[in-house]
């Protein structure tokens, strides 16, 4: 069974799959592109194609509260493959422990964060996706570019996303502005794709969540953040679609949240409201729906299987891949 949010027109969106005549979606020479991309997976050419993954993180995205704003970027990807409004991130609810999770595949009580003042990170013996990337395809590039500091710099520990990660950029969005951090930190990988050749892509985007926190609600200046969020989804799928090898290339779009939050802007608690975030899941290699249940830890998990990773048990890891076609959980 599928799961979807009760109030979400986007899992709506997903349900309907490719044949979708949402108001909103991506321009029509961009659903062109990756609809033909799909057609290829379902038949059976993916394959022939180089498996690449991006990963866009927005921080603090309520589902319902995504469901009613104007996304045509983040709908386009829906349309293109699979979503779930139901996802279950951490407990507590806060950015440390769920970002910790998504990146690195595992619950708190193993990655050791259990709040936002990183006391004790285990990321050692618990790596991030990208770092465990580096070592079983060090051939793979990989990049990570963020302006809440704490997933690229931890003053002198190890922060989230390890060191041996090919290309690491951070910008600190409490100097800068968030929403000026978001946008000048999507310059730089929609440069590295158009440019370069990564295999894996990790953005992250601050804005929704610290503009949330500063009005104190969940209303017109949040929404509009979303929406300016949406914008930048937007910049770095044309990148990826202008690329010249791109025809060659199975390029997997996941979006997710951290987590959710209450009305007055805050979060940390127990709520559905505050635990209750997304997965979409787009591209040639995505199913057209997500199957059970779905938990922030599945994030990483997905990203590895597409690039053909299997981790080992070793790796102790809690999240299953989901969304993907030909795959259980898919």
């Amino acid at each position: 069974m599928v799961r979807q949010s009760k109030w979400s027109e986007k899992a709506g969106v997903a349900q309907r799959g490719r044949g979708s005549t949402s108001r909103r979606l991506l321009p029509a020479l961009l659903v062109a592109a990756l609809l033909g991309a799909c057609e290829g997976s379902r038949s059976g050419a993916t394959h022939d194609l180089r498996p690449k993954v991006l990963l866009i993180g927005i921080d603090g995205v309520r589902p319902d509260i995504l469901a009613d704003v104007s996304t045509p970027n983040l709908d386009g990807l829906i349309a293109d493959g699979a979503y779930t409004a139901e996802t279950t991130t951490t407990t507590p609810s806060v950015s440390g422990p769920s970002w910790s999770s998504m990146l690195t595949g595992v619950w708190p009580e193993k990655h050791g964060v259990l709040s936002n003042d990183f006391t004790a990170p285990r990321y050692e013996e618990y790596p991030d996706f990208l770092s465990r990337i580096e070592g079983v395809r060090p051939e793979l590039t990989t990049v990570a570019v963020a302006d809440w500091l704490p997933i690229l710099d931890l003053e002198g520990r190890r922060p989230l996303i390890g060191p041996d990660v090919d290309v690491r950029e951070a910008l600190d969005g409490y100097e800068i502005g968030w929403a000026e951090g978001d946008t000048r930190r999507v310059h730089f990988p929609v440069a590295r794709i158009e440019t370069g050749d990564p295999a894996a892509v990790f953005v992250y985007l601050g804005n929704p969540d610290e503009t949330s926190h500063q009005a104190g609600s969940i209303g017109v200046e949040y929404r509009e953040a979303i929406a300016m969020a949406d914008a930048e989804v937007g910049r770095l799928v044309r990148a990826i679609q202008g690329r010249a090898t791109f025809a060659a290339e199975d390029w997997l779009i996941l979006v997710s949240t951290d987590h959710g939050r209450r009305a007055d802007g805050g979060h940390g608690g127990d709520s559905p409201e505050e635990m209750t975030t997304f997965i979409i899941v787009s591209g040639p290699s995505a199913a057209d729906t997500i199957e059970g249940p779905t938990y922030i830890v599945d994030v990483a998990v997905t990203a590895l299987a597409h690039l053909g990773i299997d981790p080992p048990t070793s790796w102790g890891l809690d999240g299953t891949a989901v969304g993907l076609a030909n795959r259980p959980g898919g």
